[in-house]
């Protein structure tokens, strides 16, 4: 089972709070709050492969945390927002 990197930016009580996932470029979920968003994160990834996929692209491999944080176009974000790990939905795999 492959895991994501997702950052999850949080703008505060009166915003939507946005998760996106820096090996997947477009790829990104929100919701009301942390918890709502992350429950809808996994679907936005099985819906990016399932896009990849109509187009004969691969599911690019996920990077590791320490990969990421290798990244200096990452570092402000690995530092200043929430990090959490996504599992690809078993249907997205099939996607591939």
């Amino acid at each position: 089972m492959r895991h994501y990197v997702a950052i999850i930016e949080d703008a505060g009580p009166d915003k939507a709070v946005g998760v996106w996932f820096p090996d997947l470029p477009g790829c990104f979920s929100g919701g009301d709050d942390m918890d709502e968003a992350l429950l809808n994160a996994p679907e936005a990834i099985a819906l990016y492969a399932e896009s990849l996929a109509r187009e004969h692209r691969p599911l690019p491999k996920p990077r590791t945390l320490s990969a990421l944080r290798a990244d200096p176009d990452l570092l402000d974000d690995l530092r200043d927002h929430v990090v959490a790990l996504v599992t690809l939905p078993p249907h997205a795999d099939a996607a591939e």
